[in-house]
Parts: C-alpha cells; sequence; structure tokens
C-alpha cells in the first residue's frame, strides 16, 4: 500500500516539484494549490486532511511577496503565520505529520558566515517575521514537526508560476536590450527546486524533525549569481553592479543569508552539487529555448 501525502501550495515551483517526487517514490498525493484549498480557512484545511487520509503533510504555500509585505503586514501574516497554526492544528487531529517551508529571512544576516540551526533569529521585515511566527506555531502545537528552512528556490516550473523566480527575471530583463544591475553586497545560496524537494523528503523518510537548513550550498552574491545564469545560458546581455545603498527596497533583507547545510547532512542527504550544476539541470528541465543577446 503507497503512503498518503498532501502537498499545500502545490501550483508553485516547489509545490510541483514535491508532488512529482513523492509521486515517483510511490506516494499517493492529494496536490493542493489555493485554487483548491485556502490554508487560511482552517475547516478546509481540515476536510482536505481528513479526505485524503494523510500520513504526511507538506506545506509550501507561502505568501513571499517580501516588499508588499511591508504595506499589508496582516495578509503576510495570515499565510504564513496563521494558517501554519491551521495546519498544526489540523495535523495533530489526524495524528499527520507536518513539512513546514520557512526561510532564510528569519536571520538578519550579520553572521557573515552560513547559518545553523542553532543560530539565534532576528528578522529584518514583515516578511521574515511572519515566517518565524509560522514555524512557532508550527512548534507550538505539534511534538515533532519537520521544518525546513531554504533560500532563493528556483525550479524549472518558474518560467510559468506567476511569481517566478530570479532566473526568469534575468532573462526576461537580457531580452530587454537595457542594461541590467544587480545587487553585488547581498549573499545567499539559490536553492535548485527539484533537489530541494528530493532531500526534504529523503528526510521525512530518515524520520527526521525539527528545524533542518536546506539552502543551495554555495555562498554566492546576487550579482555573480547572475552573471552564471548568464554565462550558463550563453548570453552577454550589460551587466553592472549595485549595492544595497543604490538599491533601496521597502523592506530590508538580510545582506548575507546562507544557509549551513552540515545537519541535512549528517542526516544522511546528499550534499547539493555546485550551482553552476544546478543552472544547468534547470536549463535542460526549463522546456523552452532561451533568448537574447548571445556572447
Amino acid at each position: 500500500m503507497s503512503r498518503k501525502a498532501v502537498v499545500f501550495g502545490a501550483s508553485g515551483q516547489l509545490g510541483i516539484e514535491l508532488t512529482r517526487e513523492l509521486r515517483a517514490r510511490g506516494y499517493t498525493v492529494a496536490a493542493r494549490g489555493r485554487a483548491q484549498v485556502d490554508i487560511t480557512n482552517a475547516a478546509a484545511v481540515e476536510a482536505t486532511l481528513a479526505e485524503s487520509g494523510a500520513e504526511v503533510v507538506f506545506n509550501s504555500a507561502a505568501y513571499n511577496q517580501v516588499d508588499v509585505a511591508e504595506k499589508e503586514p496582516k495578509a503576510s501574516f495570515e499565510v504564513n503565520a496563521l494558517a501554519v497554526r491551521n495546519l498544526a492544528l489540523a495535523c495533530r487531529q489526524t495524528d499527520a505529520r507536518l513539512v513546514h517551508f520557512s526561510t532564510d529571512y528569519v536571520f538578519d544576516g550579520r553572521a557573515k558566515r552560513p547559518y545553523t540551526e542553532g543560530d539565534t533569529t532576528h528578522p529584518l521585515s514583515a516578511y521574515g517575521v511572519s515566517k518565524l511566527a509560522g514555524e512557532t506555531y508550527a512548534q507550538a502545537y505539534l511534538d515533532e514537526p519537520l521544518i525546513v528552512r531554504t533560500c532563493g528556490v528556483f525550479g524549472p516550473a518558474g518560467r510559468t508560476t506567476a511569481r517566478g523566480n530570479f532566473v526568469e527575471l534575468m532573462l526576461r530583463l537580457a531580452g530587454g536590450g537595457q542594461p541590467i544591475r544587480v545587487v553585488e553586497d547581498h549573499i545567499a545560496s539559490p536553492t535548485f527546486a527539484p533537489w530541494l524537494a528530493a532531500r526534504t523528503i529523503d528526510l521525512v523518510e530518515r524520520g527526521q524533525s525539527g528545524i533542518f537548513h536546506i539552502g543551495g550550498g554555495a555562498a554566492i552574491s546576487w550579482f555573480e549569481y547572475a552573471r552564471t545564469i548568464f554565462e550558463t545560458a550563453g548570453l552577454k546581455p550589460p551587466l553592472q553592479p549595485t549595492n544595497e545603498r543604490e538599491f533601496r527596497t521597502p523592506a530590508r533583507r538580510p545582506k548575507y543569508s546562507v544557509l549551513s547545510n552540515s545537519k541535512m547532512e549528517q542526516a544522511g542527504a546528499e550534499p547539493f552539487p555546485p550551482l553552476r550544476q544546478a543552472i544547468e539541470a534547470y536549463f535542460a528541465q526549463r522546456g523552452a529555448p532561451v533568448t537574447g543577446s548571445r556572447a
């Protein structure tokens, strides 16, 4: 008999990969996007879990409009925090495991080294606060949730999903012929969605719980990340570095938010390959030709 799972946020780039990977491993998956289930509706969440009989529940749904959240923090909190409470309560009632995805934005970026699960959190934005609150709700109502913090997720489905991703943004700008300015003083660890999904499920199948970091493994500035994208795609648009001072945003972001994967690797999950290999895999799976100014 196959195991049963529910994936909330199933229409997003991570949710799509979770659904695909779970089915490849023999799970029966109820994939629920926002159009099917609004996780801020507690009754709808409870009904979904009761109907599915799921043993494990993955929550990849999120309000991730970081700058917009500064103007509408309530909307961010409802999805990223209170909805996680709904999920945790429903999981407690049905004895299902909850796997919840959080973010590097729970940190302030002052450590200047890869963050571990034991580091003190200090979010700088409404979005970061809401995601940290979601972690807290999961831990408050459940004894053994699995909370996965990740960073800069990009997956092939970003080409068609509403929010897209950084790779697609860069490709779109490259086709415009105008100078592209990207910050060089913010460092992150971009994470390939299919590999994130696989390693998360590995942790579930190993019975892990608590907080785990699953980041892309490479510390890289957003400027260098953009340059690597263009080099891999064989494009040479006018790319220029900028910095936080010149490129102000409504929300404050951690300047260094690289996540350490040591705990994940010690639990038996494979290390991440180099970022360039992830970008190559992205283009191989993307399903559309890359256009723009060629090198």
